[in-house]
């Protein structure tokens, strides 16, 4: 009983840490002026723009 609960536990936090991991990837850094694509944060109004002026 113990041991299936220490396991459930376990598994538990391992879905936190995961779910926490995919959270911050999608959440864009305050400093990403620059756009080296490092961070990940996608930047709609500047895809919206480089669409513009292609004529897109």
């Amino acid at each position: 009983m113990v041991q299936n609960l220490i396991v459930g536990l376990i598994f538990l936090l391992a879905l936190i840490y995961v779910g926490r991991l995919i959270y911050k990837s999608f959440q864009a850094k305050s400093s990403c002026d620059s756009g080296c694509g490092k961070c990940g944060a996608v930047d709609f109004n500047k895809i919206e723009k480089q669409l513009r002026e292609k004529g897109l």
